[in-house]
C-alpha cells in the first residue's frame, strides 16, 4: 500500500528540518511520496532544495492549517495518507509496516490514530520501551500524528476551510463516523510531538486556543448537528463561567469570539450538513481519545 505523507509548515524551518531528516531514514522514496505545504513563511522556502525529493507547495500569505490540508491532500496520491505536524516524527518500531498491516486486516478502518508522545527527549524511543499496549474504537485523532485511508478521505469534504486551526480533526473525524468507517486507537505506533512542555507551562494561560477553539466548536455544532441550539447554548455558559467571568483577557476574547460567530454565520450555515443521529448515539458509546 503506496503511502503519502503530508506536512503543513508555518515559521518552523528548523523543526521542519529536523522532520523531514527523520522521515528520509524511514520511508521507501520508490513507493511512498511526501509533500509539503508552506504556509506563508519565506524562511522556510530556503529548505526546498536541500529536500528535492520532497513535492513542494508554496502559498506567499497564510491561508491556515486547516485550508492548507484541504488543498495538500487533494494533491496526494498515496492509498494511505499520513498526517503530521512539522514538529512531530514516527518513532515506533517498523512504524510504516505496521500502519500498513492495520489498513490491511481491516478494511472498515478509515483513520488510525497513533499515540502522541509530548515532550523534548534525548531518546524518544527509550520512553516508549515498556507501554502495555493499548487500543480502541474512538472517537477522533491528534492532529500531529494519525493515519488515514485515502478512499475514504475522498468520500468526505475533507479537512474544513471553514476553520483555520484547532478543530478541523473533530469535522474529519466526524464526516468519516456518519459514513460508517471506524476511527481506531493504537499505541502501536508512535509521534513523538516535539513540544516543550516546561516552556509551555511557563507561558501560562494559551489565550490564542481559547479563541479558537470557541468560535470553532460553534462552527462545528452549525454545520454538523441537527439541533445545534442547545449545545452552543452549553458551550457559551461554560465558557462565559469558567473562563470570561475569571480573567479579564478572555472576557475580551469572549466577545470577539461571539462577533466572529454572528459575522461567520452565513457562510458557515452553508457547509451545512447535519450527521445522522446513529452517528451522535455512536460518539457516546465511543471511548474519547488521550490528550
Amino acid at each position: 500500500m503506496n503511502i503519502s505523507f503530508l506536512i503543513v509548515t508555518k515559521n518552523r524551518p528548523e523543526e521542519l528540518q529536523f522532520t523531514l531528516e527523520k522521515l528520509q531514514a524511514v520511508f521507501d522514496a520508490v513507493n511512498h511520496e511526501v509533500l509539503v505545504f508552506i504556509d506563508g513563511c519565506a524562511t522556510t522556502e530556503q529548505l526546498q532544495s536541500q529536500f528535492s525529493w520532497v513535492k513542494w507547495y508554496v502559498s506567499n500569505e497564510s491561508i491556515s492549517a486547516s485550508p492548507a490540508r484541504n488543498f495538500l491532500y487533494q494533491q496526494a496520491k498515496g492509498e494511505i495518507f499520513i498526517g503530521l505536524d512539522d514538529d512531530a516524527h514516527l518513532i515506533s518500531e517498523n512504524p510504516i509496516k505496521t500502519i500498513q498491516n492495520y489498513f490491511k486486516t481491516n478494511s472498515n478502518l478509515g483513520i488510525l490514530a497513533f499515540l502522541e508522545l509530548k515532550g523534548l527527549f534525548d531518546k524518544p524511543e527509550k520512553e516508549i520501551q515498556s507501554i502495555e499496549k493499548e487500543e480502541y474504537l474512538t472517537t477522533e485523532f491528534i492532529g500531529c500524528g494519525f493515519a488515514i485511508r485515502k478512499s475514504v478521505y475522498d468520500k468526505t469534504n475533507g479537512f474544513p476551510i471553514w476553520i483555520d486551526i484547532y478543530g478541523e480533526e473533530s469535522c474529519l473525524s466526524l464526516e468519516v463516523l456518519d459514513i460508517d468507517y471506524d476511527v481506531f486507537y493504537t499505541n502501536q505506533v508512535v509521534v513523538n510531538h516535539r513540544v516543550d512542555i516546561k516552556k509551555r507551562k511557563q507561558q501560562g494561560k494559551n489565550y490564542f486556543r481559547f479563541q479558537k477553539q470557541l468560535q470553532n466548536s460553534f462552527r462545528i455544532y452549525m454545520v454538523y448537528y441537527q439541533n445545534p441550539i442547545k449545545k452552543i447554548l452549553k458551550l457559551l455558559l461554560h465558557n462565559f463561567r469558567k473562563y470570561a467571568l475569571t480573567d479579564w483577557a478572555y472576557f475580551r476574547l469572549y466577545v470577539k469570539a461571539l462577533g466572529n460567530m454572528f459575522g461567520s454565520f452565513f457562510i458557515v450555515f452553508k457547509y451545512r450538513k447535519p450527521i445522522r443521529q446513529f452517528t451522535l448515539m455512536r460518539l457516546k458509546q465511543l471511548k474519547a481519545i488521550k490528550y
